[in-house]
């Protein structure tokens, strides 16, 4: 990534207007992931654009840009239930293997961090054990982990355990430690 494109680094709120590119991310990425993610492929390539433009509404997914291609998206899902809406679950974080290393991801979980610290009282997610780049970056953001679901995913055959991690924010809006 050269500094002129990490200079040209944005991050915003996507749109319904944005269905056709964050479908192609979603799909790119669950195709080439697929160990990253509890949906398939197979469960998301034949949804209509409008299944997408409908996630865009309900869901607050950050876009990352380098000029005016769609390089990352990470999801906020406030918790549903007078019990749990104190909390919400960052989702869907997925980086182009190009902008790697360009601060994309960095920015989308800060900007997913920033909102939900105006929302709710903690930010939690969830994180494929052997993902040791997304661990770090989780936890260079603040994040603890909080429990391990074991074999919670499997994948051609193979299990996979998720990690589980949470953000948590003081009434400023501030993170806390645990």
């Amino acid at each position: 990534m050269t500094t002129s494109a990490a200079a040209s680094l944005a991050i915003t709120l996507l749109t319904p207007a944005d269905a056709v590119r964050y479908r192609a991310i979603r799909l790119e990425a669950l195709a080439n992931y697929p160990e990253a993610f509890t949906s398939t492929l197979e469960r998301e390539q034949n949804k209509p654009l409008a299944w997408f433009e409908e996630r865009l509404t309900t869901s607050d997914v950050f876009g990352a840009f380098i000029g005016g291609d769609l390089v990352g998206t990470a999801g906020f899902r406030r918790e549903d239930g007078a019990k749990t809406e104190h909390k919400a679950v960052l989702w869907g974080m997925y980086v182009r293997p190009q902008a790697r290393k360009s601060g994309a991801g960095r920015l989308l979980v800060d900007a997913v961090a920033a909102h939900a610290a105006k929302r709710v009282e903690q930010l939690q997610l969830v994180v494929v054990s052997e993902n040791q780049a997304a661990l770090r970056l989780y936890a260079a953001a603040g994040f603890v982990e909080y429990g391990r679901g074991v074999k919670a995913l499997k994948h051609d055959g193979r299990y996979l355990d998720e990690i589980l991690m949470t953000l948590f924010f003081d009434k400023s809006g501030a993170t806390q430690p645990r």
